[in-house]
């Protein structure tokens, strides 16, 4: 698992509030599907106070969680986001770093919400197969995580269960999509300088059902052939 200043190429302490800020300022966004990844948890099952990244590079300092909790947080984070052939998992992506450091942060309720999950977690695979969720095999856990995953479905005495995955899927799908593997991965193309803006698509416009839509913020002067960005004046008339 990478650390996650290593994939941001900046410092830690930039990265947490980097990352904080645009939690802040976006959506979840519903999971496409569930895919076992057992190697995070055989990597970290030896943790004590600090976890060590692969080849000792840099390490994170558990902020909220246990090392129990981490490992757990872990798999749990690779099954809601695996690896594929287009991205990396959500440990690649720092995923457990970020929610430890959100918990931190957050605090109060939100970090009892995900505590308790995490315990009911481990106390209902240990009730079934005699294991906590970690050390269960693939099989067990995919049977737990459906037991849990689709709200829609679910029996009574698994509510808990249910608003602690909830609200967990929304953490590691923000702690994914605010790194730069889940930025890459949308794509994202903003902060990038363009040659032109040629507007918004009509396509999008019309799903949309909007109007007075700004046109492209160039113009062609028929007289000299060259291209001129519109005068502050001549937006604002163009979006009247």
């Amino acid at each position: 698992m990478k650390n996650a200043a290593e994939q941001s190429g900046s410092s830690s302490t930039g990265l947490r509030f980097h990352r904080r800020a645009m939690l802040k300022m976006m959506m979840a966004l519903p999971v496409a599907g569930l895919v076992p990844r057992a190697s995070f948890a055989e990597a970290a099952r030896s943790l004590v106070e600090t976890v060590v990244m692969p080849g000792g590079a840099a390490s994170w300092k558990l902020r909220a969680l246990t090392p129990q909790e981490w490992t757990t947080v872990g798999v749990l984070s690779d099954w809601i986001i695996p690896a594929d052939d287009e991205s990396g998992s959500a440990t690649d992506a720092g995923v457990p770093e970020f929610i430890d450091d959100w918990l931190d942060f957050q605090r109060g309720e939100l970090l009892a919400e995900i505590q308790g999950g995490l315990a009911w977690l481990d106390t209902e695979c240990s009730r079934l197969h005699g294991s906590t969720f970690v050390n269960c095999t693939s099989d067990e856990q995919r049977q737990m995580l459906d037991r849990i995953a689709w709200p829609e479905r679910t029996a009574a005495d698994d509510a808990q269960g249910v608003a602690f995955f909830s609200r967990f899927r929304d953490l590691v799908l923000s702690g994914f999509y605010t790194s730069e593997a889940g930025i890459r991965y949308l794509p994202y193309v903003g902060n990038q300088p363009q040659r032109g803006w040629q507007g918004c698509p009509a396509p999008v416009v019309a799903q949309l059902g909007v109007t007075n839509v700004a046109l492209p913020l160039e113009q062609t002067l028929p007289s000299q052939g060259a291209v001129r960005p519109l005068t502050p004046s001549q937006l604002s008339a163009r979006v009247r």
